[in-house]
């Protein structure tokens, strides 16, 4: 009985500390989070001008982060999640312009929640069958969403959108009266300080809903879900709830998400449930990358402002520099495809070439892509002999004697 109550309770005093040890590093912020959350927060007084711009990002941001909980955690591939992005912008602009609710988070949640219930509801189409028919059934669910829309003028405005939208102040009902003066409540301004503000403290929220929800056993069964579904429900998870549960929470992040743009810009239309919308936000996940929720964030910063940058350099053909840097970057990976795309703008723009002669480069690069990537294979084995050479020179030099 001694020998075995010691032992007892060293276990109990070890469990704690295993806990802690287990769950703490996936809930502690990095110095690297916090300064990236730093820098939308500064560019709000170093771009005062970008603010509208912004605003966009810190949207587009938002409906990638929902794309990938499902792609990214799940492995859902869809083509139409401007669906619940759609049905989220219609939601929030007929409640404001018909004064059903006036206050712009109260709408913002039920915009959200009427994605939700179409996430779970169509759900359990998407889960049938293979990647290939989530992808047609996720197409069709938007075009279907996008015809309901264009059927109905007299509630959606049809082709001519949704107008006439007036959003009163954020937190409205905090409102009073003092000295004649009118204090409380966040009136959107043509300069869009509060609506950049709003859409970067909902963006935040939502993400720290979304960093709890993927380091929590769910999110833990989810990647499991993800690298082997059968093995998964072998081991006692049901595979098919958590799929359903993740797939709502990623349309209630897409309804958000249309829901802030309907109320930064006072303005719905039938735009938002284009396939163009979901085509640009998987390639905004190609540039950023799946699986650690900043992916959607960085490639929504990095594919809003290099759209931007090529409509104003070349307006006519601007989607084929898009198109040019996704191709780069499937063929040759992030860094390198962003490189060598750059490096064929840079001197298409300097030497002020043509899009038939920019199409010839583009050839000449397909043709010689083996001999490309056996240079960049070179090239990865010089940089990892400098860096293997620079670890180990790093504890001699530590431990020599002055």
């Amino acid at each position: 009985m001694s020998a075995t109550r010691p032992s007892q309770d060293s276990a109990a005093a070890a469990a704690p500390r295993m806990g802690r040890r287990l769950t703490l590093p996936t809930q502690l912020w990095s110095k690297l989070e916090i300064a990236f959350w730093l820098i939308p927060v500064a560019a709000f007084f170093l771009f005062p001008k970008y603010l509208t711009l912004g605003s966009q990002i810190l949207i587009t941001a938002l409906f990638a982060l929902s794309l990938d909980l499902i792609l990214g955690y799940a492995r859902i591939i869809s083509l139409g999640h401007a669906a619940f992005f759609g049905l989220g912008s219609y939601v929030a602009a007929l409640l404001a312009k018909h004064g059903i609710i006036n206050e712009p988070v109260l709408a913002l949640v039920v915009a959200g929640l009427a994605a939700a219930v179409l996430g779970f509801a169509t759900s359990f189409l998407v889960l049938r069958g293979s990647d290939l028919a989530r992808l047609m059934v996720t197409l069709g669910i938007a075009l279907i969403m996008r015809e309901i829309a264009n059927q109905i003028p007299e509630v959606t405005g049809g082709a001519d959108g949704l107008q006439g939208v007036t959003i009163a102040p954020i937190l409205g009902s905090l409102q009073f009266n003092m000295f004649g003066y009118t204090f409380g409540g966040f009136q959107f301004d043509i300069f869009g300080h509060v609506a950049y503000t709003y859409c970067l403290v909902v963006l935040f929220v939502l993400f720290l809903l979304a960093r709890r929800i993927v380091h929590s056993p769910f999110g833990l069964s989810l990647r499991a879900v993800k690298g082997n579904p059968l093995r998964s429900s072998l081991v006692g998870i049901a595979v098919d709830r958590r799929l359903v549960a993740i797939y709502t929470v990623a349309a209630f992040y897409a309804g958000v998400a249309g829901a802030l743009l309907a109320q930064t810009t006072a303005f719905a239309s039938l735009d938002v449930f284009s396939f163009e919308r979901s085509a640009d936000l998987l390639l905004v996940l190609i540039i950023g990358g799946t699986g650690y929720l900043y992916g959607g964030l960085i490639g929504a910063v990095a594919f809003k402002l290099i759209q931007d940058s090529l409509a104003t350099f070349d307006p006519q053909y601007w989607q084929y520099w898009i198109g040019l840097l996704l191709v780069f970057l499937v063929l040759f990976g992030r860094i390198y495809g962003a490189i060598i795309a750059a490096l064929i703008f840079a001197v298409a723009r300097w030497l002020q070439l043509s899009f038939f002669e920019c199409a010839l480069i583009m050839l000449a690069i397909g043709l010689g892509y083996g001999h490309i990537q056996k240079g960049l294979k070179l090239l990865d084995g010089a940089i990892a002999r400098l860096v293997g050479h620079a670890r180990s020179a790093t504890p001699m030099l530590a431990h020599r004697k002055p």
